[in-house]
């Protein structure tokens, strides 16, 4: 429901429909009533948002955050708003449902504020393919590369997902693990980190000449604790042989490991778990989380570079892969020699 569409089911023009929302005067007693009505009907809310957004000034940045659970996303988040900042650049951070599209709400952002730039922390590239061609300011994508895409205002700042990934499988095979699980991935949109980091998945599996079982040994999950406890439990229920798990994301890991908790294993003992993001909060579980860490302040600092150049100095799009490393925690451990040949 939008302003518009008030506007139609009331028989008023949008001028003063936005008058009446916004609490204005020089609206007639009978108009204001018959939108009030409309809008209690309907439910509608004002979106507060793009209200602030209307009165920034032409210094502002728009930030479009994929999802409101990703812990990686609000540390990412404080490092982008200090170097907008101290650039001289004002910002308005909006949040979008993790299955929203990124890319319209950009789109509704522009039309409304004109900001210079619009940041984009996560997105699905698909939105991206289908819709981009409605915003012509310079954009940078972060934590996803749009290296394929193609697009002239739109850079990119990323992680390499697949390697990244492929790594933690090899971690867990170094230890002597075979029966692995899976927790996000399998989109089939070949762009999205998640889809990637499965992808890397399957990469070292093949190099070890390893065969995955796509129904039982992968989960897909949102990136939130409750949806990835439950991905856990599939999991547990498809493949009760299992002895090591890769989740996505280290959210995802930390649902995963109250799943596994509640069935009454232990992590790392009955099964290890490896996460990817590197958040604050794995450091202090019991145990420590064993993950994949990507370089926030580096994503952060890069992302600005490349918008404020594009915007200052008319850049050309450019993709940039920040390096990763791996930090092993406490939550993986090397299969006993008996165990491993029971598995095997």
């Amino acid at each position: 429901m939008t302003i518009r569409d008030i506007a139609r089911q009331s028989g008023y023009g949008v001028t003063t429909v936005s008058r009446v929302l916004n609490d204005q005067p020089n609206v007639s007693d009978a108009a204001r009533k018959a939108i009030l009505e409309v809008v209690r009907q309907t439910d509608f809310h004002l979106n507060s948002n793009a209200k602030r957004l209307k009165q920034q000034t032409s210094t502002g940045i728009a930030v479009v955050v994929k999802g409101s659970n990703n812990m990686l996303f609000s540390s990412i988040l404080e490092r982008l708003q200090s170097l907008l900042l101290d650039t001289g650049y004002s910002c308005l951070i909006n949040y979008v449902d993790e299955d929203a599209d990124e890319v319209e709400e950009a789109s509704r952002i522009c039309r409304e504020a004109r900001p210079l730039g619009v940041m984009f922390l996560g997105g699905n590239i698909a939105n991206f393919r289908s819709r981009f061609s409605l915003i012509s300011i310079p954009c940078v994508l972060m934590t996803g590369s749009a290296f394929d895409l193609g697009i002239e205002t739109l850079s990119s700042v990323t992680t390499d997902d697949a390697f990244a990934a492929e790594c933690a499988i090899e971690h867990l095979l170094a230890l002597g693990h075979r029966n692995i699980g899976i927790l996000g991935g399998g989109t089939g949109e070949s762009c999205n980190p998640s889809e990637l980091r499965y992808r890397g998945c399957l990469r070292a599996f093949e190099r070890h000449r390893m065969s995955f079982d796509k129904e039982r040994q992968l989960a897909s999950s949102r990136y939130s604790l409750a949806d990835s406890y439950r991905a856990m439990g599939r999991l547990l229920d498809s493949m009760p042989e299992l002895t090591a798990v890769f989740a996505t994301s280290d959210v995802m890991a930390i649902g995963a490991i109250r799943a596994i908790r509640d069935r009454g294993l232990r992590v790392p003992e009955d099964v290890s778990v490896v996460g990817f993001d590197g958040i604050v909060l794995g450091e202090y579980l019991t145990p420590k989380l064993a993950t994949v860490c990507q370089d926030r302040e580096e994503i952060a600092e890069r992302s600005v570079k490349l918008l404020v150049s594009a915007i200052r100095d008319n850049a050309p799009a450019r993709h940039e892969i920040v390096p990763f490393h791996f930090y092993p925690g406490e939550s993986t451990r090397k299969l006993e020699a008996q165990r491993l040949s029971a598995d095997v």
